[in-house]
Formats: structure tokens, C-alpha cells, sequence
């Protein structure tokens, strides 16, 4: 793993910590293959039921991209004959990933940052931070964030932030739903752990069913999901999970999860 982002794994959680405090988390090339690469080393851990990605310090989760002139792997820049930016590929990645992903909003998330707040899975804020998109402000768009932000933001609220770039609290990510909690610093690990307690408890196959299920329905018609409901379902029932899951209710004790 690069310095630049730190991984350890705690029992069944994976934890990713984007280390460039002096540069506010920003994201470059290395910062997002790193990350990529954490998310790899999770899932090909059967012991790992989560990742927990933030950032050093108390300042930043993540600034966002690194306008500092000269920077190495700044996601301003892409190779014509390789048009893949690495900042999708990692979007693509969380996408993808099996387990739960949680953000913990140690600080502002801005542009980019705040991008990794909204592709991640669920996120846990410090009431201090300041969320936005900056972008216009330097004459940009949050081109690369835009398409998960419309999954989570409301219109018009899309809009007044794209356009304006004004930041917005902790409280009010809070209302438009990028954030499932906003706490204060003091209470920012125990409401995380708090949440994640209640991921590692519950069947690795039927979250990660779920998510599959969640990922290919969200953009289809509605009588379509219904097709693609109606068989995932049943299917579930016969995991080697939800046997164990129905055995342990009828038993009246704790079930004891495989991930199969």
C-alpha cells in the first residue's frame, strides 16, 4: 500500500486513510490507485465485511482534486490515445465492491471529496464540515462527480450548488441525504463504529446480493426491476446464508454467517 493512503484492517473492518494532511487529502493519481488497491485487499479478505475510507487529520476528508501548479497526478490532465481517467476507474471500483463502503467526513469535502463522499455507500460527518463544489469558481465543472451526485442531490438543489459553488453545512448534507449522520468531532468514531456494528453482524451474502441487485436495478424501468426482483429473491433463499439465517430464527439464537 503507498504512504499516501494508509490501510488497516480492525477484526471485520477495512479502513482507508487518504495521508496527505499537508495537501488537505487532495486527490491525485496515487492517492486514487491506491485506493483501488485498498478496496482490492478488502475484498479479497473473507474476514473483511467493510471499508471504512477517510482522511488524516481533522481538517479535510478530501480537498478534491490538487490544484497546487505542478502537482504529480493531478486529474486535471489525461492521455489522448488512453482517455480512462483514473478518478472514474476508482468510482468504477467502489462501484463494484461487494462490501459496504462507508465514508467517515473527518472534515470539509470539496469537489472531488465530496464526489468520494457520494460514491461511497453510506458516510458518517463531523457537524463542522463544509461540503461543495466548487469547480465554477476556476472555471470548471464537477464533470467526473456529476453522474453520482444526480443519484443523491435533488435538482434544483444540483443545480444551485454546480452553479454557484457555494459551500453548504454538515446539517444541510444531512437533508439532501449525503450524509446518513452529521455529529460532532467528539462523537465522530463512535457513531461510525456505531454503524458499522450494526454491517458486520448481518449476512456478507445477503448484503452482497443485495448490492448487486441495488447497482443493476437503479437505472431500469420499473417493470424490469420487477423482472430482476421477482427471480433474486428465491435465489437468495437458497444461499448457504439464508438457510443459516432461517435455522438461527427458528432456533431463537445468533446466526453463524459462511458469506456462501
Amino acid at each position: 500500500m503507498s504512504e499516501v493512503v494508509l490501510s488497516a484492517r480492525e477484526g471485520a473492518v477495512m479502513r482507508l486513510t487518504i495521508n496527505r494532511p499537508e495537501r488537505r487529502n487532495a486527490l491525485n493519481e496515487e492517492v486514487c490507485r491506491a485506493l483501488a488497491a485498498g478496496v482490492d485487499a478488502a475484498e479479497a479478505d473473507p474476514a473483511v465485511r467493510v471499508v471504512v475510507i477517510t482522511g488524516a487529520g481533522d481538517k479535510a476528508f478530501c480537498a478534491g482534486g490538487d490544484l497546487k501548479p505542478g502537482a504529480d497526478g493531478t486529474p486535471f490532465t489525461i492521455d489522448p490515445a488512453r482517455p480512462r481517467h483514473y478518478v472514474i476507474d476508482l468510482f468504477r471500483r467502489l462501484e463494484a465492491c461487494t462490501r459496504p463502503v462507508v465514508a467517515r467526513v473527518n472534515g470539509h469535502a470539496l469537489a472531488g471529496g465530496l464526489g468520494l463522499v457520494c460514491a461511497c455507500d453510506m458516510a458518517v460527518g463531523v457537524e463542522h464540515a463544509s461540503l461543495g463544489v466548487p469547480e465554477t469558481r476556476v472555471g470548471l465543472f464537477p464533470m467526473m462527480i456529476l453522474s453520482y451526485m444526480m443519484r443523491i442531490v435533488p435538482r434544483r438543489k444540483l443545480f444551485e450548488m454546480t452553479i454557484t459553488g457555494e459551500p453548504f453545512s454538515a446539517a444541510e448534507a444531512l437533508e439532501l441525504g449525503i450524509l446518513n449522520y452529521a455529529v460532532p468531532a467528539a462523537e465522530l468514531d463512535e457513531r461510525v463504529d456505531w454503524l458499522v456494528a450494526r454491517i458486520v453482524d448481518k449476512s456478507p451474502t445477503g448484503i452482497r446480493l443485495g448490492k448487486q441487485a441495488f447497482r443493476a436495478i437503479e437505472d431500469m424501468p420499473l417493470d424490469k426491476a420487477f423482472e430482476y426482483t421477482q427471480l433474486m429473491l428465491p435465489i437468495m433463499a437458497m444461499t448457504e446464508d439464508a438457510r443459516e439465517g432461517f435455522a438461527a430464527f427458528n432456533e431463537k439464537r445468533d446466526p453463524v454467517w459462511r458469506g456462501r
